[in-house]
């Protein structure tokens, strides 16, 4: 006989984090701050890159700012899926509304791709038919402006990730990362384009940045599909939760062990085999031990762990899966 349960956490310790709560941020006030200030700052960006275009008619310039339009949008998206992602499960969405966000990343990749293409079409056409720069004076001033800008929203959004783990916005501040070295790139083009006079350094860092932007686009894209196809968590995490468990003296081992990331947090599944001489509750205050160590590796995952004999000779999903590693 096997006795199976979602293991309910001690009343006397802090509640085991549901989807779209996390350990350092459990009313999301950090996630949207950093949605709210990342819109600001594109909004901002936008406004400065506009007024520089028209005075210096520099496709870098235009590159940086076809980029900054792109991160306003994905910006505005990341907004809106952290605020579903926050929401609490419901009837409709019990295991709650986490993958809002590897789907808003995943819409941001394709914002991404799209700026990068069809600023590889206005690079090329400057290539073969180069236009003069017109005064960079303008261009340097809100480049550097930019950088600054930016470097300060980073670092803010480093510092919720930390605290969060939220997969939208590292997408979002992959972005601005990018934007850093892609700013920094268009006051290289602009320099350049004056001390050689030559105008074919505007298009070929436009095609750089484009390269730049597309590539970045493909690793977001990878790890959104990541969460939202359910993929196992990295080996190192999985070996640490074998090792969590067998570490406790009562474990006799576990089996089907089963994990996902949510974009906001994990979900770690396992069968935990135990002696079959224990009555219901001894079992129960073991998992619920097991349970504690692994909330304290893992604080934003939700464990179910099913209890079995140890010993027990039944159908295992370990077994189903093991050909395919041959």
């Amino acid at each position: 006989m096997t006795m199976s349960a979602k293991v309910d956490p001690d009343p006397s310790r802090a509640p085991l984090p549901v989807e779209g709560e996390s350990a350092g941020d459990p009313d999301g006030r950090w996630r949207r701050g950093a949605t709210y200030a990342s819109v600001t700052v594109a909004a901002i960006l936008i406004a400065g890159k506009f007024g520089a275009y028209l005075a210096t008619n520099s496709v870098s310039i235009l590159s940086s700012l076809i980029d900054s339009s792109v991160d306003a949008l994905a910006s505005v998206v990341t907004l809106i899926s952290v605020a579903r992602a926050l929401k609490p499960p419901d009837f409709a969405f019990r295991f709650g509304h986490g993958k809002a966000e590897p789907l808003a990343a995943l819409i941001q990749s394709a914002f991404i791709v799209g700026s990068a293409l069809f600023l590889c079409y206005e690079s090329l056409g400057r290539l073969f038919e180069p236009r003069p720069v017109g005064d960079i004076g303008i261009g340097l001033w809100v480049m550097a402006a930019a950088i600054a800008l930016t470097f300060v929203l980073v670092l803010f959004q480093r510092w919720v990730i930390r605290r969060t783990a939220s997969l939208a916005i590292g997408a979002d501040s992959l972005h601005y990362s990018g934007d850093m070295l892609l700013n920094a790139a268009v006051i290289v083009s602009l320099l350049l384009g004056r001390w050689t006079g030559q105008a074919f350094w505007d298009p070929l860092f436009g095609l750089g940045i484009a390269a730049f932007l597309a590539w970045g686009a493909v690793g977001i894209s990878r790890t959104a599909l990541d969460v939202l196809m359910d993929r196992e968590l990295p080996d190192d995490e999985r070996t640490r939760v074998v090792d969590l468990v067998n570490a406790h003296p009562a474990s006799r081992g576990l089996h089907d062990l089963r994990t996902r990331s949510t974009g906001m947090g994990q979900h770690i599944e396992f069968h935990l085999e135990l002696d079959s001489h224990l009555t219901l509750t001894q079992a129960h205050d073991i998992t619920d031990e097991i349970e504690s160590s692994l909330r304290a590796a893992f604080p934003n995952a939700e464990i179910t762990i099913h209890q079995e004999p140890a010993g027990l000779d039944d159908e295992r999903l370990d077994h189903r899966l093991r050909p395919r590693h041959r």
